[in-house]
């Protein structure tokens, strides 16, 4: 059943989710070489679930093991990993948590939560589209820019880096029930 909007009725979906690794993505983008070049990646390990409740409002969380990001070039990747910037050996993931995820208005969610990275938490809201919706499936887009020094990553030698870098996620979940 759907409402006026076009979007599924709230109380269809309730239950457990968990993330389709598979359909899903985790990819930023960032500008370097004062603004010139734009470095662009992704994580290849993503996991995720969350619950809707009756009302069509949600919460969960989706984590991003650190290790596992790839922008094509092995040198950068592994700086990326080392204590200047993502400091995998003492952060192995990067969490989101989703406090409250509203029920779809027109095809879009605001999202409210906690983004952790490297230790540093801080609040993140944000829109995502609900991109495809069924009883058993839904997939939600979201864009967010991001200031690196918010999680206490300032390596810039010479000023190469600019904030703020994109986070592009690609959620797909399954209904669990």
């Amino acid at each position: 059943m759907s409402h006026p909007t076009g979007a599924p009725d709230p109380g269809a979906a309730a239950g457990h989710w968990t993330l389709d690794p598979a359909r899903s993505s985790v990819r930023f983008h960032s500008k370097t070489f004062w603004g010139i070049l734009t470095v662009k990646g992704e994580f290849g390990s993503v996991s995720g679930e969350g619950d809707v409740l009756p009302d069509g409002t949600a919460h969960g969380t989706l984590t991003v093991l650190a290790a596992s990001l790839d922008t094509g070039n092995a040198k950068r990747d592994t700086h990326l990993r080392s204590a200047d910037f993502f400091d995998i050996e003492q952060h192995t993931a990067l969490v989101f948590t989703a406090r409250t995820v509203g029920a779809p208005v027109d095809g879009t969610v605001q999202v409210a939560g906690d983004l952790a990275v490297r230790g540093v938490t801080r609040p993140l809201t944000f829109p995502a589209r609900v991109t495809a919706a069924g009883p058993q499936d839904v997939t939600l887009e979201a864009e967010v820019a991001i200031d690196r020094g918010d999680f206490g990553i300032t390596w810039n030698q010479l000023g190469m880096l600019k904030d703020p870098s994109t986070i592009a996620v690609t959620a797909a979940f399954r209904h669990q029930g």
